[in-house]
């Protein structure tokens, strides 16, 4: 067990509306891992047809500043890492396939295994490429097939073993700034109150290692996952004062930057609900 990176998990809770909507044919699953590793990982996911599909299925995934690893179980021994990202990504997953993931907290990953973050940003990278050591420790032992509390026992107990012993070096700096970021849920002006000791292109390289991207990229998606949390409803018309308490000039900035990240405007996700 790690002690000694601080709790982001109080502060923020990584969120992917789609979860739960794809009707009937397809089917979403989370399980938060062992203790041991509540500050490392946020969860494991699963994702998976129920029957076969009569129209190629899109998977959509918006930003939450976490990294994933994941693979599709028939083919495990092909393991994808997938970085910070200011937008949102669509994979064409097929007719039929079941897909499990790991999800990082922010800026957990790079700590951990000493990965520059601005490597994996933005794309989908090939775990065996970034991380072969890693990637052999989890293939090796891979389940060909396992229920879903199998497959995260088994993550349980290979991130256990692999983070035994680690001692990462924690830059408190970097943290100070990502606490400050998470209390103001994004919403904060950066000059005046990311006072962290250092000067700001000190803090935009720390953040392009741990992030992979700069103090505003990260804030915006804290911002957005804000806006998430509190309710689509509420921010396109309930109420007219959620603009401004989650850090946004006015409805325009909010539904540009939710166009960006979500591909369409909170109306348009109100209307599919």
């Amino acid at each position: 067990m790690i002690r000694n990176i601080p709790d982001i998990r109080k502060n923020f809770t990584p969120l992917q509306p789609f979860a739960g909507q794809y009707g009937e044919g397809v089917c979403y699953n989370e399980l938060f891992p062992h203790h041991d590793l509540s500050g490392l990982i946020y969860c494991y996911w699963e994702l998976k047809t129920i029957v076969p599909l009569k129209t190629l299925f899109q998977y959509k995934v918006v930003p939450d500043a976490c990294t994933d690893i994941f693979f599709e179980t028939e083919n495990p021994g092909q393991l994808f890492v997938m970085g910070f990202s200011t937008g949102y990504t669509e994979f064409p997953l097929g007719y039929r396939f079941r897909y499990m993931g790991i999800r990082f907290l922010p800026s957990v990953f790079p700590l951990l295994f000493r990965v520059d973050g601005q490597e994996l940003a933005g794309k989908v990278t090939a775990l065996g490429d970034v991380l072969p050591g890693i990637f052999k420790s989890l293939v090796q032992y891979m389940p060909e097939t396992a229920s879903f509390t199998e497959y995260a026992c088994f993550f349980d107990a290979r991130f256990r073993e692999i983070t035994t012993g680690l001692m990462p070096a924690i830059d408190g700096r970097f943290f100070n700034a990502l606490d400050i970021i998470l209390r103001k849920r994004g919403g904060l002006r950066l000059q005046d109150e990311l006072d962290t000791g250092i000067s700001p292109r000190q803090l935009r390289r720390l953040f392009g290692f741990y992030m992979g991207s700069t103090p505003k990229a990260f804030s915006k998606v804290v911002r957005f996952q804000y806006g998430l949390q509190t309710g689509l409803a509420r921010s396109v018309g309930e109420d007219p004062m959620f603009f401004y308490d989650a850090g946004y000039y006015d409805q325009s900035h909010f539904i540009r930057e939710f166009r960006q990240m979500y591909g369409c405007t909170p109306t348009d996700v109100m209307k599919e609900k």
